[in-house]
């Protein structure tokens, strides 16, 4: 199996453009896409980064009918 390997930047609508390739028209190829090591990807937990959060009585026991808004 030949590889070949280029990086692109994924575009804002999702897509990834791939042009020129040395394969030949027809031919089955397999396609596998990794992200950069070191590239930031936004994820939930970045998107909370430098949010102010604020505990009220982080300690303190919850009350027995507070436990109800978890079922």
């Amino acid at each position: 199996m030949e590889a070949y390997q280029v990086e692109k930047r994924m575009a804002a609508n999702g897509v990834l453009r791939l042009s020129t390739l040395p394969f030949r028209e027809g031919e089955l190829v397999e396609v596998i896409v990794l992200g950069r090591k070191g590239e930031m990807r936004r994820s939930t937990s970045s998107s909370l980064r430098g949010k102010v959060i604020k505990y009220i009585n982080p300690t303190e026991p919850v009350a027995k009918d507070d436990w109800e808004v978890l079922l």
